[in-house]
């Protein structure tokens, strides 16, 4: 094996919460009218999950080891500048992303009237086609009683 392509996987979940005026940000997308999710940084789960893929394809470790929630450094970080930061890590490190894909798990916000506004966001920021879909939990569990969501992402990357 040459070790040229690398496939990561990333998971991010975050409960919604009752802040006044906290924005639920997904994909680096604001979504009106819904509760804003529970996080250190913004809460946005998707730039999480992708995150985490791009940094696991490289071994590069993970987003609680780069930016830990236990320092005040990243509270309210912009959640697709630590994205952007993953990425130029991967590109120090001698990789560039072909691609990712997100599956978003939600009762609500639908995801499908927002989708390509995401992934325009996502793309331009990984440099590279970055594919959301969104998904129900059909009632079950967490996720199915809308206390929360969950974003499971899948990149691949190649040495450059």
């Amino acid at each position: 094996m040459s070790g040229d392509l690398r496939v990561g996987h990333g998971f991010d979940t975050h409960r919604f919460g009752d802040e006044p005026g906290r924005p639920l940000i997904l994909g680096g997308v604001r979504f009106e009218g819904v509760a804003g999710l529970v996080g250190h940084s913004d809460g946005d789960a998707v730039a999480h999950a992708v995150t985490d893929a791009l940094l696991s394809a490289a071994g590069l470790g993970d987003i609680g080891v780069l930016f830990p929630d236990t320092d005040d450094k990243w509270a309210g970080a912009d959640s697709l500048g630590l994205l952007a930061d993953a990425v130029a890590r991967l590109a120090a490190a001698g990789w560039r992303v072909v691609n990712a894909d997100c599956t978003v798990v939600a009762e609500a916000p639908r995801i499908a009237p927002r989708r390509a506004d995401m992934e325009a966001r996502l793309s331009e920021v990984v440099g590279a086609p970055v594919a959301v879909k969104g998904k129900r939990a059909e009632s079950l569990g967490a996720l199915g009683r809308g206390e929360g969501l969950a974003c499971w992402a899948v990149a691949l990357i190649e040495r450059r």
